[in-house]
Protein backbone atom coordinates (compact mmCIF):
# COMPACT_ATOMS: atom_id res chain seq x y z
CA UNK A 1 0.00 0.00 0.00
CA UNK A 2 1.00 3.84 -0.52
CA UNK A 3 0.25 5.79 2.41
CA UNK A 4 -2.63 8.78 2.34
CA UNK A 5 -2.37 12.58 0.81
CA UNK A 6 -1.10 14.21 3.02
CA UNK A 7 0.98 17.97 3.88
CA UNK A 8 4.08 18.35 5.11
CA UNK A 9 5.85 21.15 7.26
CA UNK A 10 9.73 20.84 8.00
CA UNK A 11 9.77 22.87 11.36
CA UNK A 12 12.59 25.60 11.36
CA UNK A 13 11.83 25.77 15.03
CA UNK A 14 10.03 24.01 17.76
CA UNK A 15 7.52 27.12 18.45
CA UNK A 16 6.90 26.61 14.64
CA UNK A 17 6.23 22.90 15.12
CA UNK A 18 3.73 23.35 18.27
CA UNK A 19 1.89 26.50 16.21
CA UNK A 20 1.21 23.61 13.22
CA UNK A 21 -0.13 21.05 15.72
CA UNK A 22 -2.08 23.82 16.97
CA UNK A 23 -3.69 24.85 14.06
CA UNK A 24 -4.15 21.30 12.91
CA UNK A 25 -6.56 20.42 15.64
CA UNK A 26 -5.25 16.82 16.18
CA UNK A 27 -4.96 16.23 12.53
CA UNK A 28 -1.17 16.55 12.68
CA UNK A 29 1.49 13.79 13.17
CA UNK A 30 4.95 14.26 14.64
CA UNK A 31 7.81 13.31 12.21
CA UNK A 32 11.10 12.13 14.11
CA UNK A 33 12.53 9.13 12.34
CA UNK A 34 10.25 7.72 11.23
CA UNK A 35 11.57 4.29 11.66
CA UNK A 36 7.86 3.55 13.28
CA UNK A 37 5.69 6.12 11.84
CA UNK A 38 6.29 5.98 8.40
CA UNK A 39 5.30 1.95 8.20
CA UNK A 40 2.05 2.80 10.00
CA UNK A 41 1.76 5.30 7.23
CA UNK A 42 2.42 2.71 4.61
CA UNK A 43 -0.57 0.72 5.93
CA UNK A 44 -2.55 3.47 6.46
CA UNK A 45 -2.88 2.67 9.93
CA UNK A 46 -2.08 6.36 10.32
CA UNK A 47 -3.51 8.82 8.09
CA UNK A 48 -2.86 12.44 9.00
CA UNK A 49 -3.42 15.39 7.60
CA UNK A 50 -0.35 16.95 8.22
CA UNK A 51 3.43 15.50 9.14
CA UNK A 52 5.65 17.95 11.06
CA UNK A 53 8.88 16.94 10.48
CA UNK A 54 11.38 17.88 13.47
CA UNK A 55 14.37 16.86 11.38
CA UNK A 56 16.08 20.68 11.27
CA UNK A 57 15.64 20.79 14.96
CA UNK A 58 19.03 20.80 16.13
CA UNK A 59 18.63 22.02 19.44
CA UNK A 60 16.62 18.92 20.60
CA UNK A 61 19.62 16.79 19.15
CA UNK A 62 21.82 16.02 22.73
CA UNK A 63 23.01 13.98 25.49
CA UNK A 64 24.01 16.37 28.63
CA UNK A 65 25.14 15.40 32.32
CA UNK A 66 23.38 16.95 34.65
CA UNK A 67 24.67 15.44 37.86
CA UNK A 68 22.17 12.97 39.23
CA UNK A 69 20.78 12.61 35.85
CA UNK A 70 21.53 12.55 32.31
CA UNK A 71 18.98 14.68 29.94
CA UNK A 72 18.76 13.26 25.92
CA UNK A 73 17.34 15.23 23.87
CA UNK A 74 14.51 14.08 21.45
CA UNK A 75 15.94 13.51 18.13
CA UNK A 76 19.23 12.10 19.75
CA UNK A 77 19.75 8.94 17.36
CA UNK A 78 19.38 5.92 19.00
CA UNK A 79 23.13 4.91 17.98
CA UNK A 80 24.44 8.03 19.30
CA UNK A 81 22.80 6.81 22.53
CA UNK A 82 24.31 3.76 22.07
CA UNK A 83 27.43 4.71 21.59
CA UNK A 84 27.70 7.68 24.35
CA UNK A 85 30.50 7.30 26.87
CA UNK A 86 28.55 9.01 29.14
CA UNK A 87 25.25 7.04 28.76
CA UNK A 88 27.90 3.96 29.10
CA UNK A 89 28.94 5.20 32.61
CA UNK A 90 25.77 6.81 33.71
CA UNK A 91 22.88 4.74 32.41
CA UNK A 92 24.43 1.24 31.24
CA UNK A 93 20.99 -0.39 31.33
CA UNK A 94 19.97 1.98 27.94
CA UNK A 95 22.94 0.84 26.05
CA UNK A 96 22.63 -2.71 26.51
CA UNK A 97 18.44 -2.97 25.54
CA UNK A 98 19.51 -0.51 22.43
CA UNK A 99 21.24 -2.79 21.15
CA UNK A 100 18.45 -4.89 20.56
CA UNK A 101 16.74 -2.49 18.39
CA UNK A 102 16.04 -3.95 15.07
CA UNK A 103 19.23 -3.47 13.23
CA UNK A 104 22.30 -0.54 13.12
CA UNK A 105 21.24 1.11 9.85
CA UNK A 106 17.66 1.57 11.87
CA UNK A 107 19.35 2.99 14.93
CA UNK A 108 21.40 5.23 12.55
CA UNK A 109 17.88 7.20 11.63
CA UNK A 110 15.73 6.20 14.44
CA UNK A 111 15.48 8.67 17.23
CA UNK A 112 15.23 8.16 21.23
CA UNK A 113 12.52 10.21 21.73
CA UNK A 114 10.18 8.83 18.52
CA UNK A 115 10.85 5.26 20.16
CA UNK A 116 9.17 6.76 23.66
CA UNK A 117 6.86 8.65 22.19
CA UNK A 118 5.59 5.68 19.68
CA UNK A 119 4.83 3.94 23.02
CA UNK A 120 5.07 0.22 21.91
CA UNK A 121 5.03 -2.09 24.89
CA UNK A 122 7.34 -4.30 23.22
CA UNK A 123 9.90 -1.92 22.53
CA UNK A 124 12.83 -1.80 24.38
CA UNK A 125 13.39 2.00 25.07
CA UNK A 126 9.88 2.66 27.05
CA UNK A 127 10.55 -0.01 28.94
CA UNK A 128 14.16 1.15 30.23
CA UNK A 129 12.54 4.48 30.68
CA UNK A 130 9.76 2.34 33.15
CA UNK A 131 12.72 0.59 35.23
CA UNK A 132 15.17 3.75 36.04
CA UNK A 133 11.95 5.81 36.84
CA UNK A 134 12.90 8.23 34.02
CA UNK A 135 11.23 11.82 33.14
CA UNK A 136 9.59 13.04 30.27
CA UNK A 137 9.77 16.34 29.08
CA UNK A 138 6.60 17.77 26.98
CA UNK A 139 6.44 20.97 25.01
CA UNK A 140 3.10 22.64 24.03
CA UNK A 141 1.36 25.67 23.71
CA UNK A 142 1.67 26.42 27.38
CA UNK A 143 4.82 25.52 27.71
CA UNK A 144 7.32 22.56 29.12
CA UNK A 145 5.49 19.86 31.15
CA UNK A 146 7.14 16.73 32.99
CA UNK A 147 5.68 13.41 32.80
CA UNK A 148 7.18 10.66 35.33
CA UNK A 149 7.36 7.35 32.96
CA UNK A 150 4.77 5.80 34.95
CA UNK A 151 2.10 8.11 34.15
CA UNK A 152 2.87 8.57 30.58
CA UNK A 153 1.74 4.77 29.17
CA UNK A 154 -0.94 4.53 29.23
CA UNK A 155 -2.12 1.86 26.37
CA UNK A 156 -0.95 0.32 23.27
CA UNK A 157 0.96 2.89 20.76
CA UNK A 158 -0.92 5.49 23.17
CA UNK A 159 0.54 7.88 25.71
CA UNK A 160 0.01 11.16 27.78
CA UNK A 161 1.18 13.26 25.21
CA UNK A 162 -1.61 15.85 24.08
CA UNK A 163 -2.73 16.38 20.42
CA UNK A 164 -0.39 19.63 20.51
CA UNK A 165 2.68 18.45 22.52
CA UNK A 166 6.02 17.05 21.85
CA UNK A 167 8.00 14.81 23.14
CA UNK A 168 10.97 17.20 23.59
CA UNK A 169 13.58 15.20 26.52
CA UNK A 170 14.26 12.34 28.69
CA UNK A 171 15.66 12.62 31.89
CA UNK A 172 17.29 9.59 33.57
CA UNK A 173 18.66 9.12 37.18
CA UNK A 174 22.39 8.00 37.09
CA UNK A 175 22.75 4.48 37.81
CA UNK A 176 24.62 4.03 41.05
CA UNK A 177 28.34 2.62 40.72
CA UNK A 178 28.37 -1.08 41.34
CA UNK A 179 24.97 -1.78 38.75
CA UNK A 180 25.28 -4.54 36.98
CA UNK A 181 22.52 -4.65 33.87
CA UNK A 182 21.28 -7.58 31.95
CA UNK A 183 19.24 -8.16 28.99
CA UNK A 184 17.09 -11.39 28.12
CA UNK A 185 14.62 -11.19 24.81
CA UNK A 186 12.88 -13.30 22.40
CA UNK A 187 12.27 -12.54 19.02
CA UNK A 188 11.55 -14.56 16.09
CA UNK A 189 14.00 -13.41 14.14
CA UNK A 190 17.11 -11.28 14.79
CA UNK A 191 15.80 -7.43 14.29
CA UNK A 192 11.91 -8.59 15.15
CA UNK A 193 10.25 -6.82 18.07
CA UNK A 194 10.93 -9.10 21.03
CA UNK A 195 7.85 -11.48 21.78
CA UNK A 196 9.04 -10.43 25.48
CA UNK A 197 12.04 -8.88 26.21
CA UNK A 198 13.19 -8.69 30.49
CA UNK A 199 15.38 -6.06 31.35
CA UNK A 200 17.33 -6.10 34.86
CA UNK A 201 19.93 -3.33 36.36
CA UNK A 202 20.92 -4.40 40.34
CA UNK A 203 23.52 -4.20 42.87
CA UNK A 204 24.79 -6.36 45.79
CA UNK A 205 25.83 -4.33 49.25
CA UNK A 206 28.78 -6.16 50.67
CA UNK A 207 27.27 -9.32 51.82
CA UNK A 208 26.58 -10.53 48.98
CA UNK A 209 22.43 -9.55 49.48
CA UNK A 210 20.61 -7.70 46.80
CA UNK A 211 20.91 -4.24 47.83
CA UNK A 212 18.45 -2.83 44.76
CA UNK A 213 17.07 -4.58 41.57
CA UNK A 214 15.03 -2.69 39.18
CA UNK A 215 12.86 -5.25 36.57
CA UNK A 216 10.98 -4.03 33.72
CA UNK A 217 9.34 -6.13 30.86
CA UNK A 218 8.30 -5.50 26.74
CA UNK A 219 5.95 -7.37 25.71
CA UNK A 220 3.44 -8.62 28.31
CA UNK A 221 1.16 -5.78 28.39
CA UNK A 222 -0.60 -3.03 27.05
CA UNK A 223 2.33 -1.05 28.65
CA UNK A 224 5.63 -1.53 29.72
CA UNK A 225 5.29 -3.25 32.72
CA UNK A 226 7.39 -2.52 35.75
CA UNK A 227 7.66 -5.78 37.90
CA UNK A 228 7.52 -4.27 41.21
CA UNK A 229 6.65 -7.71 43.35
CA UNK A 230 9.44 -9.36 41.93
CA UNK A 231 11.81 -6.16 43.12
CA UNK A 232 10.20 -6.10 46.31
CA UNK A 233 10.97 -10.35 46.80
CA UNK A 234 14.48 -9.80 45.59
CA UNK A 235 15.40 -6.62 47.75
CA UNK A 236 17.15 -7.58 50.45
CA UNK A 237 17.49 -11.56 49.88
CA UNK A 238 20.77 -12.94 48.95
CA UNK A 239 20.58 -14.59 44.57
CA UNK A 240 19.37 -18.11 45.67
CA UNK A 241 17.89 -20.27 43.11
CA UNK A 242 14.92 -20.10 44.90
CA UNK A 243 14.60 -16.78 45.60
CA UNK A 244 15.02 -16.14 41.86
CA UNK A 245 12.57 -18.27 40.53
CA UNK A 246 9.93 -16.96 43.30
CA UNK A 247 10.73 -13.73 41.62
CA UNK A 248 10.55 -15.16 37.68
CA UNK A 249 6.37 -16.79 39.21
CA UNK A 250 5.78 -12.93 39.94
CA UNK A 251 7.00 -11.36 37.12
CA UNK A 252 4.47 -14.24 34.89
CA UNK A 253 1.62 -13.66 37.64
CA UNK A 254 2.17 -9.42 37.18
CA UNK A 255 1.86 -9.72 32.97
CA UNK A 256 -1.09 -9.35 30.93
CA UNK A 257 -0.22 -9.99 27.34
CA UNK A 258 -2.48 -9.86 24.60
CA UNK A 259 -2.68 -12.55 21.59
CA UNK A 260 -1.78 -11.93 18.50
CA UNK A 261 -0.78 -13.92 15.24
CA UNK A 262 2.87 -14.17 16.73
CA UNK A 263 2.28 -15.76 20.29
CA UNK A 264 -0.85 -16.49 22.63
CA UNK A 265 -1.32 -14.97 25.65
CA UNK A 266 -0.35 -18.17 27.81
CA UNK A 267 3.40 -18.53 25.45
CA UNK A 268 3.92 -14.76 26.12
CA UNK A 269 3.48 -15.24 30.12
CA UNK A 270 5.98 -18.36 29.94
CA UNK A 271 7.87 -16.68 28.03
CA UNK A 272 8.58 -13.75 30.91
CA UNK A 273 8.74 -16.23 33.72
CA UNK A 274 12.19 -17.91 31.39
CA UNK A 275 13.20 -15.01 30.10
CA UNK A 276 13.08 -13.11 34.01
CA UNK A 277 14.65 -16.39 35.85
CA UNK A 278 17.64 -15.81 33.00
CA UNK A 279 18.01 -12.20 33.26
CA UNK A 280 18.65 -12.64 36.84
CA UNK A 281 20.79 -15.46 37.12
CA UNK A 282 22.94 -13.08 34.66
CA UNK A 283 22.72 -10.34 36.46
CA UNK A 284 23.57 -11.92 40.04
CA UNK A 285 26.16 -13.94 38.10
CA UNK A 286 27.99 -10.62 37.14
CA UNK A 287 27.58 -8.76 40.32
CA UNK A 288 29.26 -11.86 41.91
CA UNK A 289 32.21 -11.65 39.60
CA UNK A 290 32.34 -7.61 39.67
CA UNK A 291 32.44 -7.89 43.52
CA UNK A 292 35.36 -11.00 43.68
CA UNK A 293 37.72 -8.80 41.08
Amino acid sequence: MKPAPFGHVRASTLDQAVETLVAEDGDAKVLAGGQSLVPLLAMRLAQPTTLVDLGGLRELDYIRDEGDHVEIGAMTRSRAVETSPLVATALPLLPAALRHVGHVTIRNRGTLGGSVAHADPAAEAPSVLRALDAEIIATGPGGRRTIAAADFFQGFLFSALEPDEILTAIRIPRQPAGTVVAVEEFARRHGDFALVAVLGAARLDPSGEIAEVRLSVAGAANTPLRADAAERLLTGQAPTPDVIAAAAAAVAEATDPAADIHAPAEYRRHLAAVLTRRCLHRLFAHAERSAAA
